[in-house]
């Protein structure tokens, strides 16, 4: 009795491995065939409800509300995260009066170098390391860059710098959302920097006419004594 009963209790477990590799198999040739196979019946959707539940969708009408439009307007005096921009100097540049003002942040190494960062990145292609608008897009593609040591431009306020990386001029695009409003005045202090640095190279270098005179100066004849 005991062989017997464990060896129909084998074949009954036989039997139901075998049920569960035909179901196993069965499934995976039905997913391969709703997967990759066309049908011209509709598909069967075991969860209808994520494809029609009722929803909004963005820009469409609506019956429900008075003004007919679904999406809804924030509520009266809300500001975004970082929306409230009371400071107008740093955000635009200008003063209460609409003058361009002069960087209203201080400036320290930690800040020329944030500059010298953002500058390498966004300015020298055109402008090049030293500011003569020689940078690779004039060299390979002759394209007109300003040099931030022309007259011009050194007389320029800085939020007037401030005012054309933010809204572009000419060629060159507004850098209004690549570069915020922190890393413009960094760019702007850098630029200065630049600017001051050939001033003075250019003060303490000699002139043409000095140049021969020192040349043939001596200890007992100073240059410009005859």
């Amino acid at each position: 009795m005991t062989r017997l009963r464990r060896s129909g209790y084998g074949g009954q477990g036989r039997s139901r491995q075998l049920a569960m590799c035909a179901l196993m198999l069965a499934s995976v040739v039905a997913s391969g065939c709703a997967r990759g196979c066309t049908s011209s019946r509709p598909p069967i959707h075991l969860n209808p409800s994520m494809d029609d539940q009722p929803k909004v969708l963005s820009q469409t009408a609506s019956d429900f509300f008075f003004n007919g439009a679904s999406m809804r307007e924030p509520v009266p005096g809300t500001v975004a995260i970082d929306g409230l921009k009371e400071d107008t100097a740093f955000y635009t540049g200008k003063g209460p009066d609409g003058q361009f003002v002069a960087i209203p942040v201080a400036v320290d190494d930690a800040l020329l170098q944030r500059g010298r960062q953002r500058y390498a990145i966004y300015c020298q292609p055109c402008h090049d390391a030293r500011g003569d608008g020689r940078g690779i897009l004039f060299q390979r593609g002759n394209v007109p860059t300003a040099t931030f040591h022309q007259e011009k431009v050194l007389k320029y306020a800085d939020g007037q710098i401030f005012d054309i990386m933010t809204n572009g001029q000419g060629l060159m695009p507004a850098y209004r959302w690549p570069i915020p409003p922190s890393d413009r005045w960094a760019i702007i202090a850098y630029i200065r920097d630049l600017q001051r640095k050939r001033l003075a190279s250019a003060t303490s270098a000699p002139t043409p006419a000095q140049a021969p005179a020192a040349a043939n100066a001596s200890p007992d004849k100073p240059a410009g004594i005859k």
